[in-house]
């Protein structure tokens, strides 16, 4: 049967992130219809709003709106009544269910708010020039200023999860585990989370074949097969070694292996929200 084709108007006054993330987390839920996005952010004048309906127009779809202005709203609103396409208020559905249940009336908001420069601005670019200067192992002494610190063997999603919770307001440190390499004191002597990453041994040879591949002159498979970096019982012993390593201290483990780094990131956050002696399951 052939996939039908959707395009979804995204329209936004702000940078649109909220609306393409919750576009795409329900995607997977219709395999057979292909939802082709068209993003309109920064929506905030009037002539803005009139390029978004001649963009609907020469491609009918339905569209999904977070505009706070309300004036813009309306006039979006009348422009798909005149198209004839369907128009879901995001914002305006989310508003009214908060205020069902804090009793409370919504003040109006103004475009992108959730973007200003207030304190929560500059955690979070605070946080992300801590994961630049405490990535793989640097600076080790100022570890008790982590909010959390990652341990795992090298591939193991530690620098990509440390910057995805940066973007969160969460400074986050990674160390690397290697064996026969002492790891640093202060380590053992932070009262910070410490939370292990590891990953199914095949997924991981794959991992590290692909980073060889890339800098290795001309990626000769004969030379990767020769390193116990990707060495198939090599790999298996260094993440035995790791996991009782963190089972020793007391260091919970997530299993990266069928995770995306957002699922990762939200994990470690449960970790740190409700801390689990016992460790992540999985």
């Amino acid at each position: 049967m052939k996939r039908r084709s959707i395009t979804l108007h995204l329209v936004s006054g702000g940078i649109g992130q909220t609306l393409d993330s919750l576009a795409r987390a329900c995607d997977p839920h219709f395999p057979d219809v292909d939802l082709e996005f068209r993003h309109w952010n920064l929506v905030r004048t009037r002539a803005q709003l009139r390029q978004v309906i001649k963009g609907v127009a020469s491609e009918p779809g339905p569209v999904l709106s977070s505009l706070t202005d309300a004036p813009l709203q309306m006039d979006l609103e009348e422009g798909c009544l005149r198209l004839g396409v369907k128009l879901l208020d995001v914002m305006k559905n989310t508003l009214n269910f908060l205020e069902g249940v804090t009793g409370t009336q919504a003040s109006e908001g103004s475009a992108g708010g959730q973007y200003v420069m207030d304190e929560n601005y500059f955690r979070r670019i605070d946080a992300m020039h801590y994961v630049i200067e405490h990535d793989d192992g640097q600076q080790t002494r100022e570890l008790r200023e982590a909010d959390v610190v990652l341990v795992g063997v090298s591939r193991a999603s530690k620098t990509p999860t440390c910057f995805y919770l940066a973007n969160k307001g969460i400074k986050a440190a990674n160390v690397p585990l290697v064996p026969d390499t002492p790891l640093p004191p202060e380590l053992f002597d932070i009262k910070v989370p410490v939370i292990g990453l590891t990953i199914d041994p095949d997924s991981l040879i794959e991992i590290r074949r692909t980073r060889l591949t890339t800098m290795v002159s001309g990626g000769n498979p004969a030379s990767m097969r020769s390193t116990s970096y990707v060495d198939p019982e090599e790999v298996r012993g260094e993440l035995l070694w790791a996991k009782r390593l963190c089972a020793r201290h007391g260091w919970p483990v997530i299993d990266v292996t069928r995770r995306s780094i957002e699922e990762t990131s939200a994990a470690v956050l449960n970790i740190i929200e409700h801390p689990n002696p016992a460790g992540l399951p999985g």
